[in-house]
């Protein structure tokens, strides 16, 4: 499967930009999800990469073809990319059955395709079978009902699956009588040399002239496959249809309509169809969103297995951070039209680049504290916390604030003169939904509205920290006294609102602790996960632990 590029891809509507330069590597077999709010750019991305939106500026590679270039004005057409494509809505035919709904883009394939030996393929099918009369008999017994009724539908079904091929070829299959033998195995092996004959005559036929046959009984001369344009054969559209629904496990609803079909099982259908063209890549736009809770999570199973089975890229477009956070080899995560962070999931929650990335991933969200201080000789900060608590923070490594501070500005001012230099140059318009600092949330007992307060004098002193709710644990012997405010136990957890003098901290306690609101308790912040970020930019500073 081939490696996606994204170089510099712009998306504007006038002033308006819903993609502002985002630049992605996506690798080959990976599993890319890109989260972001609604509204934020994500789906465009999608679209622009599969060619059914046309980017405004930049230059889009799939595999070593270039699909998109703005400045030599290459625009590939969405079906000359080879990319498949699965919608939230999964807009099946309700007028079609299963079957016909996965081959309905296979009937319509034209193009240069190499020219394949149908005949030669289904005597090696056969004879694969016939090496075993007496399974052949097992797998067709096992399609009687209760009362010794032969269901033939199940039985072909069953041995389409065990022998992996077409339809007409299982036909064939039953039609020889082998399972109604008294000597399976015989009657199999008579068979066998029948179709070894046949395909043996196929073969000399080739060599005759020049030709000869490799693996997929693809026609070969000179040691060079032969290709053509041509329609795929009945048996080449059999043949994806069944590996398709034997991947997603619908195979015996090949006669269904969509309506006598669940969510569940239209969204299987859906799948398969978009695999059916055997697409360089396949792209999801919130593909489950129209399905149940239990149903969603029953499904993100079956995507990572079909991940694993089909060794296909997936770029999985979502807003819900657990799809994103369980799915993905790797998280682009999307806000304003701006890449925010392009990481390992562990990595985006652990080590957030700034804090909207911080905000977004997680649940319960992290807990934000203002603090004020500076950096001691020892390269510890001396902080002021939830109003008059002294704490120091360690960080995790050696950290020298005056030289972060001093790439931070040059990293400022750098964005800032390329902007300048991008507005000069002829036709380029400012961008009205203007990127600013994340507007964070720090929760109060009393909250009040954030608009009408004057924006406060940020220095270099300001920083924020960033606590996950598991970092909070009560301890009769923590540092910080604190009340329960609220508490919401599910069994295996209970998520706690702690009280500290005017402001909220949220906890995830695991156990079956009952606790009651008004408890007085204890508690302290642990681990070295805790994340300290630059409040006048809104980056990451490092992770460390906290000292009371």
């Amino acid at each position: 499967m081939p490696e996606i590029k994204l170089e510099n891809i712009t998306k504007r509507w006038g002033k308006f930009f819903g993609v502002d330069n985002v630049s992605l590597d996506i690798p080959d077999n990976s599993f890319i999800t890109l989260l972001g709010p609604s509204g934020c750019g994500k789906t465009t991305i999608l679209r622009m990469i599969a060619g059914l939106e046309t980017p405004t500026e930049g230059r889009i590679t799939i595999g070593d073809k270039v699909v998109f270039d703005s400045n030599a004005g290459i625009n590939v057409p969405a079906n000359k990319r080879k990319v498949g494509f699965l919608f939230q809505n999964y807009a099946l035919w309700p007028n079609m059955t299963v079957y016909e709904n996965i081959s309905f883009g296979l009937k319509n394939i034209d193009e240069e395709l190499p020219q394949v030996d149908v005949k030669a393929k289904q005597a090696s099918d056969m004879i694969r079978a016939l090496k075993t009369g007496v399974r052949i008999k097992e797998v067709v017994e096992e399609c009687r009902d209760k009362n010794g009724k032969l269901d033939e539908g199940k039985a072909l079904i069953k041995l389409i699956d065990t022998y992996t091929m077409s339809i007409y070829t299982a036909k064939e299959l039953m039609g020889l009588g082998v399972h109604t033998s008294s000597n399976p195995e015989d009657a199999a092996a008579n068979f066998v040399i029948k179709y070894e004959g046949e395909l043996e005559t196929i073969k000399k036929n080739l060599a005759a002239d020049g030709k000869s046959l490799n693996e997929k009984f693809e026609i070969l001369k000179d040691g060079k496959v032969l290709v053509s344009k041509r329609k795929l054969t009945k048996e080449e559209i059999d043949s994806r249809v069944r590996a398709c629904s034997r991947i997603v496990k619908i195979g015996m609803f090949m006669d269904r309509y969509p309506a006598e079909l669940s969510g569940g099982q239209q969204q299987r259908v859906a799948i398969a169809r978009t695999l059916a063209p055997e697409p360089q890549v396949l792209f999801m736009d919130e593909p489950l969103s129209n399905l149940d809770a239990k149903l969603r999570l029953e499904m993100r199973y079956e995507l990572q297995r079909l991940h694993v089975e089909t060794g296909s890229t997936f770029v999985y477009v979502t807003h819900d951070q657990m799809e994103a956070m369980t799915l993905a080899t790797k998280i682009c995560l999307v806000n304003n039209g701006v890449l925010q962070q392009y990481a390992p999931p562990l990595t985006v929650y652990n080590r957030p680049s700034n804090l909207f990335v911080a905000d977004f991933v997680g649940n319960p969200s992290m807990n934000f504290v203002d603090a004020k201080g500076i950096q001691e000789a020892d390269g510890n900060l001396s902080l002021t916390i939830l109003g008059d608590i002294k704490a120091k923070f360690v960080p995790e490594y050696s950290l020298d604030m005056n030289a972060w501070r001093h790439v931070r500005d040059q990293s400022l001012a750098e964005k800032a003169e390329a902007e300048k230099q991008r507005l000069s140059k002829k036709g380029a318009v400012e961008k009205s939904n203007k990127d600013e600092v994340f507007r964070y949330h720090v929760q109060k007992v009393e909250e009040v509205d954030e608009s009408l307060l004057e924006d406060p004098i940020i220095t270099d002193e300001d920083f924020v920290l960033g606590i996950r709710p598991e970092a909070i644990d009560i301890d009769e012997n923590g540092g910080i006294d604190t009340d329960i405010y609220g508490a919401m136990p599910t069994g295996m957890e209970s998520t706690l609102k702690l009280r500290v003098g005017d402001f909220l901290l949220t906890s995830v306690i695991f156990g079956g602790v009952i606790y009651q609101i008004g408890q007085k308790e204890k508690i302290n912040i642990n681990g070295n996960d805790i994340l300290l970020f630059d409040r006048k930019s809104g980056r990451l500073i490092c992770a460390g632990h906290l000292e009371i």
